[in-house]
């Protein structure tokens, strides 16, 4: 037993010292050379790495082998530029350009409505004219017997459909077309194929590539059915004054020019704030015309829907809403497109005040060489001036 513990201890002694070798003597290990190659690689460079690659890569091409170069690392991007504040030049110059196309169309329009009216009146007053519509009576009476019991609901249907569009007023029936287009557009909103299209051309933004037509466009345009009917139940229930004010054909002129002009102080406000965000909806157009009406007749009353016991002066009403549309542009609220609805009611006040005998009393010029490419060789007398004096 005493010589089987010399042997392990000499053992032991001897296998320690073996492993306490020199490094020259542990070369002959394989695994301690595995080893020590496997840490030597871990240790390596980057620069290193890149050295081995470069002469491999450089071997290789000297054997005449294909070699894969790897191509640096792209650089870091470059920080961002601000963004270049955009011009307003165009824009500008199609404001004006559409606000006297607008003009100039309605002018035209009262001109061939009146011609058509003065022809009505003198078809009317040629003889035999109560033989005929007796005549008519009869063919209309054999033909109503000739319907079912579907087709006489149907035109029944229709008749009453007549009659309810005949009670309204001129204002109405105008403001009805509007409302008809803005639903329209509305439905055009939630087609998902025609988003691009609607954001191209029905949102106004001064920071977009196409910013002339969506002046105008926008004006038609709600992407919310709530901001649609408030803004249309302002129009219709406005309509029958500033038509009665202004004439349906003024009126047309003025509220498409009212959303060019919106548009254009809109964009301004923010291309000088540095806010470029698009924005769309009839509120500027609106504006103009709750404007003008309110700036005309101060002393009118109006109430709220929801509270018919408060009511206030249509002046009161507009030194309200612009105090508001003030604040909210100064302090920077972005709910709102309040330069918009500024510029809309500036354009408004501005128009039944100085507007109207600037631009519409001095069409007549336009009108009589209208007149003479309309009826070449007449040297009658244009139709008089209808409805649209203030």
């Amino acid at each position: 037993m005493a010589w089987r513990g010399c042997v392990m201890h000499l053992t032991k002694t001897g296998f320690i010292r073996c492993t306490k070798a020199s490094p020259r003597d542990s070369r002959l290990n394989p695994h301690n050379q595995q080893r020590c190659a496997f840490r030597r690689e871990a240790k390596r460079t980057d620069t290193n790495k890149g050295n081995v690659s470069q002469e491999t890569e450089l071997a290789a091409s000297k054997a005449g082998e294909p070699v894969n170069v790897k191509s640096p690392p792209p650089p870091p991007p470059p920080a961002h530029s601000p963004r270049a504040r955009p011009t307003l030049f165009k824009p500008f110059v199609f404001t004006i350009g559409f606000t006297g196309c607008s003009f100039g169309v309605a002018a035209i329009l009262q001109y061939e409505s009146l011609k058509s009216r003065f022809d009505t009146v003198r078809e009317e007053a040629k003889p035999n004219k109560e033989l005929k519509g007796s005549e008519d009576m009869t063919y209309w009476h054999n033909w109503w017997n000739q319907l079912n019991g579907v087709q006489k609901q149907l035109i029944l249907l229709l008749s009453s459909a007549d009659d309810l569009w005949s009670s309204f007023s001129e204002g109405q029936r105008t403001a009805a077309g509007i409302i008809a287009v803005n639903a329209l557009v509305l439905c055009c909103w939630r087609i998902p194929s025609l988003q691009r299209t609607m954001i191209k051309y029905f949102t106004a933004n001064p920071a977009a590539k196409t910013r002339c037509l969506p002046m105008v466009l926008s004006s038609f345009s709600h992407y919310s059915v709530f901001h649609m009917v408030a803004n249309m139940y302002v129009l219709w229930t406005f309509s029958t004054s500033i038509v009665s004010l202004l004439g349906r054909e003024q009126f047309i002129a003025v509220y498409l020019s009212a959303g060019a002009i919106s548009n254009m102080v809109s964009y301004c406000c923010k291309t000088a704030t540095g806010r470029l965000y698009p924005s769309l909806g009839a509120s500027g157009a609106v504006m103009t015309v709750l404007a003008a009406v309110c700036a005309k007749v101060p002393e009118a009353k109006l109430g709220i829907i929801l509270l018919p016991m408060v009511t206030f002066t249509a002046g009161n009403a507009l030194k309200a809403l612009i105090a508001i549309d003030t604040a909210g542009l100064v302090m920077g609220w972005r709910y709102l497109d309040h330069a918009a609805h500024l510029g809309g009611a500036l354009f408004g006040v501005w128009y039944v005040a100085y507007g109207h005998k600037v631009i519409w009393r001095n069409r007549e010029p336009f009108v009589k060489l209208w007149h003479s490419i309309r009826s070449p060789g007449n040297g009658g007398r244009r139709p008089g001036s209808g409805p649209g004096s203030l």
